[in-house]
């Protein structure tokens, strides 16, 4: 199944590149994660397509979305433009699927439109990070030098080092879906690097203060989220730990469930795809 590539007007004058796989439905919308792009999702897509409209987005900065020249990347600019590109696509009442970044942005979109929501899923993230997570993201940002590559297979070397768990297919669609050729004939990453980068000159203090308060912001969120909501954890994740979703589910979600996947760790969908569709499948098809 191929989906259909579409370009939508988001916001700040930017344009939203989505996939679309099916037009009939209920609205679900997927939204990948740090440095990532639509074609993510397409192992899982297909599977659901025949139930619900399944549209993939990606977000500002990333895949074939237009990079904000302002450098605009905080979260509630990419919840403007989930407002916008579902007012674009007429979808009001929708499921979310949020991975990793964009499921922290799917937590405050749901919070700020709670009335819309049909069901949430939140892969791999909560308000808290597990710090070895944060430190192996880290290290391998620094790690990529200037981020070009003499062919799509030596990323692909890269990402299996950094995604040990990823299938040999999701490791090759990743390459061939976040790269593009400059005109040197040098591949890179068609990811902003000034998202890539966070915040130049930002201390240490600084950022860890910024990220206890997205922490408060995203704990107020759950409590205002009323529909049925899965939250999905790899089960070797270093990003999302036990506990922390533990404490989403059972105390400030108000219909939470917590699904474990083995053999995964923080990029469920490419580390075990199958043990990904099963445990949102039986949320989203009941």
């Amino acid at each position: 199944m191929e989906p259909r590539s579409r370009r939508l007007p988001g916001t700040d004058g930017l344009s939203i590149h989505v996939l679309e796989w099916s037009e009939e439905g209920v609205p679900l919308v997927l939204v990948h994660g740090f440095g990532n792009e639509a074609h993510i999702w397409d192992d899982f897509a297909p599977r659901v397509a025949p139930h619900y409209r399944t549209v993939a987005v990606d977000l500002r900065g990333h895949g074939d979305s237009d990079h904000d020249p302002k450098g605009r990347y905080d979260y509630e600019h990419h919840v403007a433009d989930l407002e916008a590109v579902t007012a674009a696509l007429d979808v009001e009442r929708l499921v979310l699927v949020g991975h990793s970044f964009g499921g922290r942005t799917a937590t405050l979109f749901a919070a700020k439109h709670p009335e819309r929501m049909a069901g949430l899923v939140i892969v791999d993230i909560g308000p808290e990070h597990d710090p070895r997570g944060t430190t192996r993201i880290r290290m391998e940002v620094m790690q990529r030098g200037d981020g070009s590559f003499a062919e799509p297979g030596e990323y692909e070397r890269v990402l299996a080092h950094n995604f040990p768990a990823g299938s040999p297919e999701a490791l090759r669609r990743m390459a061939r879906h976040e790269l593009r050729q400059r005109d040197d004939g040098r591949w890179v990453r068609k990811a902003d690097p000034a998202f890539m980068a966070g915040r130049p000159g930002q201390g240490e203090a600084e950022a860890e203060a910024r990220e206890r308060e997205t922490a408060r912001r995203l704990w107020d969120a759950l409590e205002k989220i009323n529909c049925p909501t899965l939250v999905v954890r790899g089960a070797a994740s270093d990003v999302l730990s036990p506990d922390v979703a533990d404490r989403m589910v059972d105390e400030v979600l108000a219909k939470g469930q917590l699904a474990v996947v083995p053999h995964s760790a923080h990029s469920v969908m490419t580390d075990n795809p199958k043990g990904f569709a099963e445990a949102v499948c039986g949320f989203v098809l009941g």
